[in-house]
């Protein structure tokens, strides 16, 4: 079940990416770190490297959640480091907000179909510091149809995985 779910992250993640060159790349796996992998693939003359892991807990149970993810991504080629990513199973309610609970900490997402961002780009180090630190992380969205879900996600080997891609080109 884990290895199916991380290859259909990984083809989430190159659709997800909008690069005509990266949907037709094959993500490398680098390594996995625990909970979290490390991973690779070429956009163009870039190379963007990011962190996946699957949650351990999905609630409410009766419910069909389908693939979710948290990725944390590098592109050093467009100038981005680690950009947080919640990526659902399903479409989240319109104009809905995706929370990220880290040790009751709150960061707040803004969505698009299946996706979550950090709703202030500011708060993308802290989101990220707070992982590498944080005991445990949940993350809670509303789909389409107003259900309102919860995943918790282990931190263990988050760091090391970000360490690994910290030096990506």
């Amino acid at each position: 079940m884990f290895v199916k779910s991380i290859v259909s992250a990984l083809a989430l993640t190159l659709v997800m990416a909008g690069v005509a060159e990266a949907q037709q790349a094959a993500p490398n796996r680098i390594q996995q770190f625990q909970a979290w992998g490390a991973y690779s693939y070429k956009s163009g003359n870039s190379t963007v490297c990011y962190v996946l892991s699957v949650p351990t807990a999905k609630q409410p149970a009766s419910v069909d959640h389908g693939d979710n993810f948290f990725i944390v991504s590098q592109r050093p080629g467009q100038n981005i480091s680690y950009e947080p990513q919640a990526m659902m199973g399903y479409t989240v309610k319109e104009n809905s907000k995706i929370n990220v609970v880290i040790d009751n900490k709150t960061f707040v997402m803004f969505t698009k179909d299946k996706a979550g961002w950090v709703e202030n780009a500011a708060q993308e180090p802290a989101l990220v510091a707070a992982m590498k630190t944080g005991h445990s992380m949940t993350v809670n969205a509303v789909s389409r149809k107003g259900t309102g879900t919860s995943y918790s996600y282990s931190l263990s080997g988050i760091s090391a995985a970000l360490k690994q891609i910290e030096t990506c080109k």
